[in-house]
């Protein structure tokens, strides 16, 4: 096992600790209704999954200073599957749950900053610096990732592909979740692989 993928798995088992000790929230289950949430994306507009019923939705957390979210936008790969699935009207939340001062935390002007400059094609990007959202889903590090049903239920959340590294050439021979994931539902099979072990940076909730 080479040291970057240690530290990637140890950092989710460490992020999953903390979260189960300092959470009384009952953990999502792949079948069950997904966590509600409503929240305020980076243009100001309040988003609720309640609203968002009949169609399927992405949730992404993010922290763009993270090292394995930078080989996923450096790269191009992010905003290529961003753009693949909004274009055939999936709806696509980028999530900042990173609290003022720590590494990740993006204020609207900075949140729409990174869009922008990064080609990001997200449908919104949620703001969450008091971790509700986060917890709710019990997202523990970036980019951890989900997948809501039209019917509202939790159909994948893990690992975005099966590569726990920061190295941008290991995008050619990974395994991507999401999208094989959105790729059978849109096609009206079931989801084959609904879990996977998330790797990356410890989503750095406020205390």
């Amino acid at each position: 096992m080479t040291t970057t993928r240690r530290v990637a798995i140890a950092t989710a088992l460490l992020a999953g600790a903390a979260l189960a000790a300092g959470s009384a929230l009952a953990a999502p289950r792949i079948g069950a209704p997904a966590p509600a949430f409503t929240a305020v994306d980076s243009t100001g507009k309040t988003v609720s999954l309640a609203d968002l019923k009949g169609r399927t939705v992405v949730l992404e957390w993010t922290n763009d200073e993270c090292p394995f979210v930078k080989k996923h936008y450096s790269s191009a790969a992010m905003q290529g599957l961003q753009k693949k699935w909004t274009d055939k009207g999936i709806v696509w939340l980028s999530v900042i749950s990173s609290v003022p001062g720590e590494q990740g935390y993006a204020d609207a002007a900075k949140a729409n900053a990174l869009t922008t400059g990064r080609g990001a094609a997200p449908t919104a990007v949620l703001l969450d610096p008091k971790g509700e959202v986060g917890r709710a889903y019990g997202a523990q590090v970036t980019p951890h990732m989900y997948v809501v049903a039209a019917d509202g239920t939790l159909a994948y959340m893990g690992g975005i592909d099966d590569k726990p590294s920061t190295k941008v050439e290991d995008l050619k021979t990974a395994r991507n979740f999401v999208d094989a994931a959105l790729s059978e539902i849109t096609t009206g099979k079931a989801v084959s692989v609904t879990t996977s072990r998330p790797y990356g940076c410890t989503v750095k909730y406020a205390s």
